[in-house]
């Protein structure tokens, strides 16, 4: 069995306490991942998910890496051609400018499941041979030649 690895990291201070955005974003990677997992079994692939804790003092010196997915070992952001921001976050996290991820348009602070299940979705593609391995032609076409 192939395996897909989603990491997810965030912030959690000395109380083990995060922000609202990482909070939410924890439930929705969870939805997300069994989601996948459910999914992806049938097809050989075996999804297995890893959470990290930054520290305060990591997190200090490098903000945007809190609340942050890799799936197959690819930022998420790179599976839905996304792009990364910031804004003003709260709580656990201060004053910082915390991570965002914008993709069609939307801008998201907490990360929706469906974003990770289709990142995964994408990445399980690739793994199983994608397009690039199709019987379609260039045009399109499974018409034999």
């Amino acid at each position: 069995m192939q395996v897909l690895r989603v990491r997810w990291q965030r912030l959690v201070d000395a109380s083990d306490k995060t922000c609202p955005r990482c909070a939410v974003t924890e439930e929705e990677v969870g939805k997300a991942f069994e989601h996948l997992k459910r999914s992806l079994a049938p097809v050989g692939i075996a999804v297995v998910l890893e959470t990290e804790k930054i520290s305060e003092a990591a997190f200090k010196a490098a903000p945007l890496e809190s609340n942050r997915i890799w799936i197959g070992g690819r930022p998420l952001e790179e599976w839905l051609a996304a792009s990364t921001s910031s804004s003003a976050c709260c709580d656990a996290c201060g004053d910082s400018e915390c991570r965002t991820v914008s993709v069609g348009g939307e801008t998201y602070e907490a990360i929706p499941a469906e974003l990770i299940m289709k990142a995964g979705f994408v990445a399980a593609a690739e793994m199983l041979g994608g397009p690039a391995s199709s019987p379609l032609d260039s045009t399109g076409s499974s018409c034999c030649p």
